[in-house]
């Protein structure tokens, strides 16, 4: 390190009566007297602090706008104060020298590097090198880093060679919009950004590369999402050949937890095997092929339960019910939480609950309650249980039984341990599917798929022999 000896992280009381140099950015100047100030130092490893003792150097570092970058050398000693926020805070520097070697040019920053993210997002992005100075944002290009060089290690581990494929190609079929970008070669053609490597690592098994991995960049022209920017997203992308869907799910269940677990938000992560859950359960079950098994409610059909001509509702289509025991909450609560639920789903909510003396109660609870008897013991509710009920279509009560399941089961109390990552493997997803919109045939999840079964329950679709939506995949 030739503009410097340590790092502004690196210091502790082992190294008092050192000479050193430290370079890095003016983060806080704080004047306590004529003679005495305090200075705040930071680099990519973390903060140090200066202690100015003399007018000259009162002088030097007034005259040093913050964020400006600079060098110091000087002497480390014991602080008499000991800061235990601060790794380095058992130490300070008496400063010797001071040099600025990029002067910021701003006297009044656009934002406090350290709140950067309670700025406007477009002063963020004007001024994106003061933000990637923010810790806490920092913190984020450090966890990808780790993740990534994790990820990387283990499946070279487990034998698989990485390979970049191709950015710019011809347009395949995918999900969403392709990214085009003009030929200049070839005026009035275009190039597509790939949204997968999909076609690429088909290829490579055709060629004999026996496992293949990318740490692969996704192109799409659709908006952001909850887990990915606009445009977009990378993913670990991997192909095997000569393998089952086990062998498959083998590699993963020993790549990912231990990355969860390392680097995640909680220290505990499901391991091998993961549960696997049929698509067609996963519905029935958890309202969704993407359930969260940290939360312990699940859905019950109780169409033949709570079907009456007397409640429009449920006069016709299917009922689905989550019960929600050790339920304390308001009234008000019930109320907001089904209204979050109605906005996420589209499909209206019902409710009743059982009170502390065992009686029904509340919501829709005169419809319901004729069959007390019969309810409480086909849903096995006890006092103090709330039941939220979805009506409609099979699909419509379905998203909204499963909306709730997440929705409830993530603000009530006791019913989700969060401290905790659940995976599982959603299978046998249906190889078709009669589209919402269309009303036609389609791909259910993914086209690029082997059905159970192989080319022969095609063939016998084709005929008629059997119904397409019967057909399950291997996906």
């Amino acid at each position: 390190m030739q503009s410097r000896t340590h790092t502004c992280g690196e210091l502790r009381i082992g190294d008092a009566g050192k000479q050193v140099k430290l370079s890095g950015w003016l983060e806080n100047f704080r004047e306590v007297g004529s003679e005495l100030g305090f200075v705040v130092i930071r680099d990519f490893y973390g903060t140090t602090q200066i202690v100015v003792e003399t007018a000259e150097m009162m002088k030097t570092f007034k005259a040093i706008t913050k964020e400006s970058t600079i060098s110091v050398e000087g002497t480390v000693r014991e602080r008499s104060a000991e800061n235990d926020k601060q790794a380095t805070g058992d130490i300070e520097v008496v400063p010797e020298k001071v040099t600025v070697l990029g002067r910021c040019r701003y006297n009044e920053l656009p934002f406090e590097v350290n709140r950067s993210r309670e700025a406007d997002e477009t002063a963020r992005l004007k001024y994106r090198y003061l933000d990637i100075r923010n810790p806490e944002v920092k913190k984020n290009l450090i966890l990808r880093s780790n993740v990534i060089a994790a990820l990387r290690a283990s499946m070279i581990e487990h034998n698989f060679m990485e390979i970049t494929t191709p950015i710019l190609t011809v347009s395949s079929p995918e999900g969403a919009r392709d990214y085009l970008v003009p030929a200049r070669k070839h005026p009035g053609k275009f190039y597509a950004l790939p949204q997968a490597p999909q076609q690429f690592k088909q290829l490579l098994m055709v060629s004999g590369i026996d496992r293949y991995f990318q740490i692969a960049p996704c192109f799409r022209d659709e908006d952001a999402r909850g887990d990915r920017c606009p445009g977009e997203f990378y993913q670990l992308d991997m192909e095997m050949a000569f393998s089952s869907q086990e062998d498959v799910f083998e590699i993963i269940e020993d790549v990912l937890p231990p990355v969860f677990a390392k680097y995640g938000k909680y220290n505990r992560a499901s391991g091998s095997p993961f549960v696997r859950i049929p698509y067609l359960e996963a519905m029935e079950k958890y309202g969704t092929d993407k359930p969260d098994l940290r939360i312990d409610l699940t859905v019950t059909d109780a169409t033949d339960l709570l079907r009456t001509e007397e409640f429009a509702p449920f006069a016709q289509g299917e009922i689905k019910a989550v019960v929600i025991s050790d339920f304390h909450e308001s009234r008000k609560f019930i109320d907001k939480t089904l209204a979050d639920c109605e906005i996420q789903s589209g499909s209206k909510g019902y409710w009743f609950r059982v009170d502390e003396n065992g009686e029904i109660a509340g919501g829709i609870s005169k419809f319901v309650a004729p069959r007390k008897d019969e309810v409480i013991s086909a849903l096995g509710l006890k006092p103090d249980t709330l039941v939220v009920l979805s009506a409609g279509t099979k699909g419509q009560a379905q998203k909204m039984a499963g909306v709730m399941v997440k929705t409830f089961g993530a603000t009530v109390p006791g019913h989700m341990d969060k401290e905790q990552y659940a995976f599982c493997w959603i299978v046998d997803f249906p190889m078709y599917e009669i589209g919402e919109e269309s009303g036609e045939l389609e791909f259910c999840h993914n086209p690029f798929s082997m059905p159970s079964g192989g080319l022969d329950v095609l063939l016998k679709a084709e005929r008629g022999e059997i119904d397409p939506l019967s057909i399950m995949a291997d996906q």
